[in-house]
C-alpha cells in the first residue's frame, strides 16, 4: 500500500496553487469550480500528488489534532539544495536555518517551511546530510516545529 495523493484544505485558491505549481513544479491536472467550491487535482506524469480544497476561512493549527506536517522525499543531497535555493529564490522563510538533519548524529534530513496556509512542509532525503548541517536539536527536527 502507498499513498494514492494529499487533500489539503485552503483558504485563498489562487494562492496555494501558485505556490505548489512554482515551488515544487507540479502540473494542474484537473480544476474544477462548482458554485462557489474550487478544487484542483496537482501532479507529475499524470499522477495526482495534491489535491487543493478552498474550504477553509482560516489557517492551518497545530493545536488540534489531525495533521502534524507533510514530507516530500527528494533523490539526492544535490535536489534537496536546489530546493532549498528555490525557497531563498521565492523568499518563503524556512523553519531552521537551511538544510538540517532529522536528529542529532543522522544522516537524513531536509529542509522545513510553511505553505500559505500555515501547513509546515519538508523536503527531505533518506542519507546524506554531512556533519556541518548537524541538527542540534536532542529531538526529531520534523517532530516538534
Amino acid at each position: 500500500m502507498k499513498i494514492g495523493h494529499i487533500g489539503i484544505n485552503v483558504n485563498n485558491m489562487e494562492e496555494s496553487k501558485e505556490f505548489y505549481l512554482k515551488l515544487f513544479g507540479f502540473d494542474i491536472l484537473f480544476e474544477e469550480i462548482l458554485e462557489d467550491k474550487k478544487y484542483i487535482f496537482l501532479g507529475k506524469d499524470k499522477e495526482i500528488i495534491v489535491t487543493l480544497w478552498e474550504q477553509s476561512d482560516k489557517k492551518f493549527s497545530t493545536s488540534t489534532a489531525g495533521l502534524h506536517h507533510l514530507a516530500f522525499i527528494v533523490n539526492c543531497v544535490d535536489e534537496l539544495k536546489a530546493f532549498e535555493k528555490k525557497l531563498e529564490e521565492y523568499k518563503i522563510t524556512k523553519i531552521y536555518n537551511g538544510i538540517v538533519t532529522h536528529c542529532e548524529g543522522s544522516s537524513s534530513g531536509g529542509v522545513f517551511f510553511l505553505d500559505p496556509n500555515g501547513i509546515r512542509l519538508e523536503v527531505c532525503i533518506a542519507e546524506g546530510i554531512n556533519e556541518k548541517n548537524q541538527s542540534n536539536h536532542k529531538h526529531s527536527s520534523c517532530g516538534f516545529f
